[in-house]
């Protein structure tokens, strides 16, 4: 399967309390939760849509399934093609605390996750997803388990909150396979890590 992250993102970075309630992720004193409600136009909530219903499978970090958990027992929410698409394809949680996982079809993934995964990969056909999971996205493409990397950026700057990439790590360059931008300035920018950029040399 190929793997494929899924990112919504502001201008700066910032991954933390994107789509719920405000009160959503608190952590470490941030306020500004739910700054990708209403983002992006028709087009871009349909291409949100057919890219989950695409998946063969969904890999997620503990604090994104647990969120995803409390979606799921929202009716409105369980009936929307989304919904539908979580609900019906094995989910799989990266996590070393999660013992008695609520939601059904899923597998928590313990010891070593890298192997764990390339097994998964390994799998005939079909797309392996990560929906946010920020701290989980890093680790995968640390590791070179990351095929497509799409980044749903938002037109906004928060100044604060938990950025997909640290201030320092690893460097990777990126090749562009798409770019759109919707009505609303809302972008979708697809990319393929391509190992370690080229710098110009004096």
């Amino acid at each position: 399967m190929k793997l494929t992250t899924v990112t919504q993102i502001t201008i700066d970075g910032v991954t933390q309390g994107n789509g719920g309630a405000s009160d959503e992720d608190r952590r470490n004193g941030f306020e500004l939760g739910g700054w990708a409600r209403g983002a992006g136009d028709d087009d871009t909530r349909t291409f949100i849509t057919q890219t989950y219903q695409r998946a063969e499978a969904f890999l997620f970090g503990r604090r994104t399934y647990e969120l995803f958990t409390s979606w799921e027992s929202i009716g409105r929410t369980r009936a929307h093609p989304i919904g539908v698409a979580l609900n019906q394809a094995p989910k799989y949680v990266a996590s070393t605390t999660l013992t008695a996982p609520r939601w059904a079809n899923t597998t928590v993934l313990r010891g070593d996750l890298a192997a764990a995964i390339g097994e998964l990969k390994a799998k005939p056909g079909g797309e392996l997803q990560v929906h946010g999971s920020g701290i989980l996205t890093r680790w995968l493409l640390e590791n070179d388990l990351v095929d497509e990397m799409i980044l749903i950026v938002v037109p906004v700057i928060l100044g604060q909150g938990a950025r997909l990439f640290p201030m320092t790590g690893p460097d990777l360059a990126l090749d562009l396979l798409e770019s759109r931008v919707d009505s609303g300035g809302v972008t979708i920018q697809i990319y393929r890590p391509a190992g370690r950029p080229r710098y110009a040399t004096t």
